[in-house]
């Protein structure tokens, strides 16, 4: 069949419903057009004709402001004319299937090879993470075209509960309404559609907001121009720019955060009832719990036993004294194990007293994820801080992560507890935390404080300024001169065991760029209140919670959204698409520093060059060493072996060799979005094996390993 006229536009079916991204081949006649006029008003769309260069006419549809597939990049919306809404009347008197001169057809036949495969590309999202996450949502939640709602708000509940299956949050997109006011069409699209427009007050904003926007394509169209109810018109289910979250983030997402009726009604009593809104929501989590009437030791049993059956992976362990009275306990639970195997490399652990009513210590194991916030990795209730009792708990720690030590461990300057991991984690290495050596050096040179301004100064530098041992030798040396302190005992102690905390000698060990334990001080101080130890354990839990809560808001804002630098660079722009909005803003801090920074070529030995570089208002400088072909870059400072990141020196030579993003040997993965990638497996059948296998009749009484 010769054809001369193709018309563009939207397939009609044998029931005279149009599906978008159609072409439609009419036979030649006079009354072609006029019959696909007529069908395309049906669904308030206008043809139009547009000569070709062959001086062939093309027929292109303007669609009313819904997405789907048309010639060109024009749309726009068009009101019905008289004249249309008299075709639209003659159409309901006629049977459009019977015209002579009109051929609906339901294969497609497209044009240009370019159109086939824009189509292609379009129907096969084999591969995309919504259409493999299909296979875990029901049929009937799936949206599909042709669907039909009685109303706009009934179409967007629908849409989204299907986004919460599939893990992202929706928006109201375009809508256009008639003249009573009423909606002719409305699309939903992801939160993550479009791309955000320049502002013109950029020039005064310091921080930007992170964007949000990824140009995410998703959406969902209704039209109920004619049939009185609304139909999905199109629907796109591909994402593209950002990943889906998991069911347990999706409560976070901003289209689905809403509470049922029974809570509203709750929280209204509360609030009626003068409670202040955090106490109120205090008060309904504590609902959720059920209270153990029991004395301390039997509900505490009852309370570990518990956890096990909500958490088979839970894990707990207690300690028998010669009297078969509690000594010590320990307990990990699953999410402690994933979150040690993933930032398990640097660990604190503190002490503190009086957490019951017996004033046992309370210990704590914590760390610090790539969020920069803190995370326990697991608890215990002691008896005492003997050398002992910390075996116990270091041999009884590492068994709960299936024999995984830290690679380093921040204490306070306790010598039970530094005998205990000589002997338990002899490869591990022990920090001692700058905040309790400021604390008892208070307490042993108060008069020093107090009479000398300068010296706290000079403690300072000792601890944290100098880059190599015989620098730091000599410093402390002029420091006892300079204050008469040669013969004081505390800093000769101090001295002997100077390898735990000078940084001179700990830069080149990676602590995460921690530096004290103190990060876990403020949930320590709220369970000081709490003296029975039933009442302990279900505020820690409380604690715990809200720590990973915190946890999983950054987790979703590091996947929705994407930092934005301060000034326009491209190793920024890399550092943003790879790190945590936490992390970024360190990078960004450092690389910030570099522009006021003064770099030289010192000194060249084959291919290895070496710069000094001095930062903005210092004296001292910095030697950094390049290798061009390696791509290998060190500085003096150690900051990237100590912290993971790296420091503005390194940067500063990097910028002078015109690289624009960070090496990749330079990236740690503990501080990027991926870092929780790998999957973590908790073999809790071969942990309880190893805890409540064969013992001889001693050990059974010392240890207790459900």
């Amino acid at each position: 069949m010769k054809l001369d006229r193709t018309f563009l536009g939207l397939e009609l079916d044998i029931d005279n419903r149009f599906f978008s991204g159609t072409l439609l081949a009419i036979r030649t006649g006079s009354s072609a057009p006029k019959s696909y006029s007529i069908s395309c008003c049906t669904v308030g769309i206008t043809p139009r004709v547009k000569l070709t260069e062959k001086e062939s006419s093309t027929l292109t549809i303007l669609h009313n402001g819904n997405t789907g597939i048309a010639q060109g990049k024009t749309w726009r919306r068009k009101r019905l004319t008289k004249r249309e809404e008299k075709l639209i009347r003659t159409l309901q008197e006629m049977d459009i299937n019977n015209c002579d001169n009109f051929t609906p057809r339901r294969k497609l036949e497209f044009i240009s090879n370019d159109a086939i495969k824009e189509k292609h590309d379009h129907l096969d999202d084999s591969k995309s993470p919504i259409i493999e996450s299909h296979s875990a949502i029901l049929e009937e939640k799936i949206p599909k075209i042709g669907m039909e709602f009685d109303s706009e708000k009934a179409a967007y509940k629908f849409y989204n509960e299907y986004a919460r299956e599939a893990g992202f949050s929706i928006r109201k997109h375009t809508v256009h309404k008639d003249i009573t006011g009423k909606i002719i069409d409305r699309s939903f699209c992801c939160a993550c559609q479009g791309h955000r427009q320049k502002d013109k007050r950029d020039v005064n904003i310091k921080s930007h907001r992170p964007e949000t926007r990824k140009g995410c394509p998703a959406m969902m169209s209704i039209n109920g121009r004619y049939i009185g109810k609304y139909k999905v018109v199109n629907f796109v289910a591909k994402h593209t720019g950002h990943n889906l979250v998991s069911p347990s983030k999706t409560h976070l997402l901003r289209s689905l955060r809403n509470i049922n009726v029974a809570q509203t009604s709750q929280a209204d009593d509360i609030d009626s009832s003068g409670i202040a809104p955090k106490a109120g929501f205090a008060l309904m989590a504590k609902q959720r719990t059920v209270e153990m009437k029991i004395g301390d030791t039997g509900g505490v049993l009852e309370y570990l036993q518990q956890r096990q059956l909500d958490d088979p992976n839970f894990f707990y362990a207690i300690q028998i004294d010669e009297d078969d009275l509690i000594a010590n306990i320990l307990w990990v639970d699953a999410q402690m194990m994933a979150d040690y195997a993933h930032f398990g490399d640097v660990v604190c652990f503190d002490t503190t007293y009086r957490k019951n009513k017996e004033g046992r210590p309370f210990a704590l194991f914590d760390g610090v994820n790539h969020h920069k916030q803190t995370i326990v990795f697991g608890a215990a209730l002691i008896y005492d801080e003997t050398t002992s009792t910390f075996i116990w708990l270091f041999d009884t720690f590492a068994r709960a992560m299936s024999g995984k030590q830290p690679q380093t461990i921040l204490t306070d300057q306790d010598a039970a507890m530094a005998k205990a991991l000589a002997i338990k984690w002899p490869k591990t290495y022990h920090r001692l935390c700058i905040w309790h050596i400021y604390q008892n050096a208070a307490m042993h040179l108060s008069h020093v404080f107090t009479h000398f301004v300068s010296f706290s100064k000079d403690f300072s530098s000792c601890i944290y300024d100098y880059e190599e041992e015989e620098e730091f030798l000599n410093a402390w040396q002029e420091m006892l001169e300079k204050y008469g302190l040669q013969s004081n005992k505390w800093l000769e102690r101090m001295f002997k065991i100077r390898e735990k905390w000078a940084l001179v000698y700990g830069r080149q060990i990676f602590c995460a760029d921690l530096t004290t334990t103190q990060r876990s001080e403020s949930m320590k101080s709220v369970l000081k209140r709490y003296h029975n130890l039933l009442q302990f354990f279900n505020h820690i839990d409380r604690l715990i919670d809200d720590r990973r809560y915190e946890e999983l808001k950054a987790d979703l804002r590091t996947c929705h959204s994407t930092p934005v630098s301060s000034f326009p660079v491209e190793i920024l722009k890399h550092a943003a698409s790879i790190y945590t909005h936490e992390v970024f803003e360190l990078f960004q801090d450092e690389v910030r520093k570099t522009y006021d920074s003064t770099v030289e070529l010192y000194d060249q030995s084959g291919e290895i060059l070496e710069y000094k570089v001095t930062p903005y208002k210092r004296h001292y400088q910095h030697r950094v060493l390049f290798e061009p072909s390696q791509g290998k870059v060190s500085c003096s400072c150690k900051k990237f072996e100590f912290a993971g990141i790296l420091c503005l020196h390194a940067l500063k030579v990097l910028s002078l060799k015109n690289i624009v993003k960070i090496p990749e040997l330079y990236i740690k993965k503990r501080w990027t979005k991926k870092a929780k990638t790998n999957v973590v497996k908790i073999q809790s059948s071969g942990l309880l094996a190893e805890l409540v296998g064969p013992m001889n009749e001693k050990e059974e009484k010392k240890m207790i390993g459900i």
